[in-house]
């Protein structure tokens, strides 16, 4: 099918242009119902005019109504939305990126979906139902599922829908607090994914950047530690990667820890722990649950994160997380084949 596409891109590359537009269309107004005409534009960095247009055909197609609060998809067109993913994935040459950055980090599967996070916030929520998908799939009795917090994670939450076929599922937080945040922090997405699931749960009540003495007295605690525990003996831990730079200031660090960080090589940052580029751990939180060794204990490790500027953060953390499903954009996962292709060419 492959080549197929190749050869209709040659032939008529504009009609493939179009698909991918009007797929990106139905795709935004999907995730954005009831959007408007003049966000929808905003969204997908085109002009009104364009879009003026193009939702006219879309209409007249029967894809999508236009009412009083904004546009949304009709049941055919959400079918139309779902039988052409497949297509898309192949037609952006996914499947062949997918497969060279498994081989080359060395992991256990790598999903992209299409679209850059960076540009597009539709995309998270795209990424979000990839990942909730997988995971459904790793579901079964007597698990226990543990998970970290942030804005992509909460993307992977908020698409799972309402399940009750499994039976003693506990969720945990892999995490303790991090920021203002309430709604994205690890404690709050793991009672929400358990009330889904229906699954039970226990919180972690352990701020980031505690002292030496108020860290020691907290993980002595009974309930803090059956907690650690049950993310050590997970089935399913769930995280995010962030670039080193932004995490470190959303963790709180001052900023002497942040310019030593840097100017250590800090390009990455996962479960506590700050990569550098070659995948070394060079400074880890305080609140770390789970040592870096740990880690190949747990069957299914899952990262999920998006968007072009993680490309690099991707890479240190994969590096050293190797034995790992990844779950990214299309954005990340074409700078990452750049960078990995500029480190073949130095050597």
């Amino acid at each position: 099918m492959h080549d197929v596409l190749k050869s209709v891109q040659k032939l008529v590359p504009e009609t493939l242009e179009l698909l991918q537009k009007r797929y990106d269309i139905l795709r935004t107004i999907y995730y954005n119902s009831p959007i408007g005409r003049r966000i929808l534009a905003n969204n997908l960095g085109i002009s009104e005019r364009i879009v003026r247009n193009e939702i006219n055909f879309l209409k007249n197609q029967n894809l999508i109504s236009i009412n009083t609060p904004g546009m949304t998809l009709t049941s055919e067109g959400i079918d139309v939305l779902e039988k052409l993913k497949d297509f898309i994935h192949e037609l952006k040459g996914l499947s062949e990126i997918e497969s060279y950055i498994k081989k080359y980090l060395n992991l256990k599967n790598v999903i992209i979906v299409p679209g850059n996070a960076d540009e597009d916030i539709t995309v998270l929520s795209e990424l979000g139902k990839a990942a909730s998908n997988f995971i459904k799939e790793l579901l079964k009795d007597n698990s226990i599922i543990a998970l970290t917090g942030g804005s992509t994670i909460k993307s992977v939450i908020d698409n799972i829908s309402n399940i009750s076929s499994f039976k003693n599922i506990l969720v945990v937080p892999a995490r303790g607090g991090m920021g203002r945040s309430l709604e994205v922090q690890a404690n709050n997405l793991a009672a929400n994914l358990a009330q889904k699931i229906g699954a039970n749960y226990k919180l972690l009540h352990v701020p980031d950047n505690l002292s030496s003495n108020a860290l020691s007295a907290l993980l002595n605690e009974k309930d803090v530690k059956e907690v650690i525990e049950n993310v050590k003996n997970s089935h399913i831990l769930i995280y995010g990667i962030g670039r080193a730079d932004i995490m470190a200031q959303k963790r709180g660090l001052n900023d002497d820890k942040i310019k030593s960080l840097m100017g250590k090589g800090a390009v990455g940052e996962a479960l506590g722990y700050y990569f550098n580029n070659n995948g070394e751990v060079i400074y880890c939180a305080s609140t770390i649950i789970v040592e870096h060794d740990f880690l190949k204990n747990i069957n299914n490790l899952i990262a999920v994160a998006a968007g072009k500027s993680k490309g690099e953060a991707i890479i240190s953390a994969l590096k050293s997380i190797n034995n790992t499903t990844l779950i990214t954009d299309e954005g990340a996962a074409l700078e990452i084949i750049n960078i990995l292709n500029k480190k073949e060419q130095t050597i």
